[in-house]
């Protein structure tokens, strides 16, 4: 069903809208005027009233009962449907495969968007540091290509609620007043992007025909920060300077070698994106970064954020 055929916005379904990010994507989409649709789990579904779900109810979202493990409902859920965006954590990554096997069957779907939402899989350079984290996007990614699936993938690489609050100090839950250690020689680039923005950017390409079969990456202005720069900003916030640590690439490395969980993992992403430089190392074209396509879209900048931490 083509928007124009159908007269209306495309009918959205959002898998994993009970989550930070999956909430986010129904609520974007209920704002741009789509009919949108929330795939709950049973004992989900059978409290409507919950904080979860009642604000997406009042928002005008239709909750649908099933879950990836059943896949009739799946089935029944996507054949409703025009898009089909999965929010699922990269831990679930692999679970998507039936949720692509009912889009394939379903015949129905102009647009899939994966469970991505991080760094370009393709373009990590930590080799097999990553627990499979990024290999089970990349063998999600084989799978919808080899079905055929219309899809776009979404690289927005940190979200502002991970590591920024902090500013990527890990064991922190607050940014630091006296001393910061900063990860190589802290001239590396990362990207934070606020979840709602994330949101709002995946939700302008399901009907974008530029985006078609593309990866869409993120990369706002005054949100691509090096630690040195988060550093000096927090320092403006402050009226204080910070005693700077520089970690090396080698001790960081022996840090992560000893660390238990879940810090190894912030440890890794931490050696990925402020040391290797797996957000922007490479070049991207205009045509496929969000900000370029979507001027109208206004989104939360670092600085602005590290004011609501002062």
């Amino acid at each position: 069903m083509s928007e124009a055929a159908a007269g209306t916005r495309s009918r959205v379904l959002v898998v994993g809208a009970t989550g930070r990010l999956g909430g986010s994507l129904a609520r974007a989409s209920l704002a741009a005027g789509h009919p949108t649709f929330a795939l709950v789990r049973p004992h989900h579904f059978a409290r409507p009233d919950s904080p979860l779900l009642a604000p997406l109810v009042a928002a005008g979202a239709t909750l649908l009962e099933g879950s990836m493990e059943d896949y009739q409902s799946l089935l029944e859920a996507v054949r409703q449907v025009d898009v089909v965006i999965c929010a699922v954590p990269t831990k679930q990554a692999l679970e998507q495969k039936p949720l692509i096997r009912a889009i394939k069957e379903s015949g129905c779907v102009k647009r899939f968007i994966p469970s991505e939402f991080g760094l370009d899989p393709t373009k990590v350079q930590i080799g097999d540091m990553d627990y499979g984290f990024y290999g089970k996007k990349i063998e999600i990614r084989h799978l919808i290509e080899a079905e055929s699936i219309p899809h776009t993938y979404i690289c927005c690489n940190f979200f502002m609620r991970y590591l920024l609050p902090s500013l990527v100090q890990p064991g922190l839950d607050a940014p630091p007043r006296d001393e910061i250690k900063i990860f190589g020689d802290g001239n590396t680039k990362g990207v934070f992007v606020k979840e709602g923005d994330v949101a709002q950017f995946t939700i302008c390409t399901i009907d974008d025909p530029r985006t078609l079969n593309k990866t869409v990456y993120l990369r706002p202005p005054g949100n691509i920060c090096s630690m040195n720069e988060l550093a000096d900003l927090w320092e403006t916030k402050i009226y204080k300077s910070l005693k700077r640590i520089y970690v090396t690439e080698e001790q960081l490395l022996k840090e992560i070698l000893d660390a238990p969980f879940p810090l190894k993992m912030d440890l890794i992403f931490i050696y990925s994106a402020f040391v290797k430089g797996d957000h922007t190392y490479f070049e991207i074209d205009s045509l496929i970064e969000g900000t370029q396509l979507y001027p109208h879209v206004n989104y939360t900048k670092v600085n602005e954020y590290l004011d609501s931490l002062v």
